[in-house]
């Protein structure tokens, strides 16, 4: 018995719209051309699950990446005292933050970012201080 039915499969294609360059007249004889990916910029959110903890921020040198670093104080029973211990963090800097070497910041678990990212910047507590500027304008203006 042989059946002669044609299956056809079906392929969804997703569409993806092309930027598109869009013209403004600034003068009459001028056109100055910006694509639309310029103004648009989207930030991702993620959600905030577990640790968090506040720390300083040592580095900021990466892209959209800061390096923690928070003190614990850890208990010794053999000598009955405590210890600082320091650990750090990479955590993920949005634009909307943009924290800067110095700064105290809030910091909050989430998922994975990338290898050695787990952790966003909630918030900046205390921005830094610009001491060496200040210094350098009290010298100056005592010269």
């Amino acid at each position: 018995m042989i059946i002669m039915a044609e299956e056809k499969e079906k392929k969804t294609v997703k569409k993806v719209a092309k930027k598109e360059e869009v013209t403004k007249k600034t003068a009459p004889s001028k056109e100055v051309k910006t694509k639309a990916s310029d103004v648009e910029t989207v930030e991702k959110t993620y959600s905030v699950r577990g640790n968090i903890f506040e720390g300083k921020v040592i580095s900021a040198k990466a892209n959209k990446t800061v390096t923690v670093e928070r003190v614990l104080t850890q208990y010794v029973s053999k000598y009955e005292r405590y210890k600082k211990v320091k650990s750090k963090i990479k955590a993920h800097n949005p634009v909307s933050i943009n924290a800067k070497e110095g700064d105290i910041v809030r910091v909050g678990e989430t998922r994975r970012i990338s290898k050695t990212k787990n952790f966003l910047v909630m918030e900046i507590i205390n921005e830094a201080k610009k001491w060496k500027q200040w210094v350098f304008q009290i010298i100056m203006h005592l010269l």
